[in-house]
């Protein structure tokens, strides 16, 4: 029995398939929160389950980013764009950065992508949810110490997503490790 949709992924194409999984079901998150699509801020995370397949993915990603001197970087800029046309509604979207999560067979997640928002209405959007003025359907205040942040989630949908403001997408593209 398979537990996970795409896990373990084995090559390219099957890597560009999650990729393109991830990206649509980012969107439906994102659009049964907040009735609208959000800007991505054009990073994509795929997440792993097995040592192998992170090891496998791991070479390619290093085939497909530039290098970095960073220690633990998370994000890696790919040396060629993935570009997921538009469809249904979900506007076209450029991926400059790539990340590959080690791996965690306790979460069944395919991977996840951050949308952004202007900084005043994320500020706004956070502090209500934190103070219970108000709930944001499928959204919850992402538990961490070092980052600011909305998680988007279904529990019947494999993939998460994350909102914050685009100054905060580009410091975890360029900064932030687990």
């Amino acid at each position: 029995m398979k537990l996970y949709r795409f896990s373990p992924i084995k090559n390219k194409e099957e890597l560009l398939r999650a990729i393109e999984h991830i990206h649509f079901s980012c969107y439906e998150l994102c659009k049964a929160s907040f009735g609208k699509y959000l800007p991505n801020a054009g990073n994509i995370g795929v997440f792993c389950h097995y040592d192998d397949e992170y090891d496998m993915l791991t070479t390619l990603r290093e085939q497909m980013t530039e290098p970095s001197d960073a220690f633990n970087q998370k994000y890696f800029r790919l040396h060629r764009p993935i570009i997921i046309p538009a469809k249904g509604g979900v506007p076209e979207t450029v991926y400059t950065h790539l990340y590959i999560r080690k791996p965690d067979p306790y979460r069944h997640h395919v991977g996840d992508i951050d949308f952004y928002l202007p900084e005043a209405e994320y500020a706004e959007l956070r502090d209500a949810i934190k103070e219970g003025r108000k709930t944001l359907p499928g959204g919850r205040i992402y538990n961490s110490q070092t980052v600011d942040m909305i998680e988007l989630y279904n529990p019947d949908i494999d993939v998460l997503a994350y909102v914050s403001t685009w100054r905060m997408a580009d410091i975890i593209k360029k900064t932030y490790s687990q």
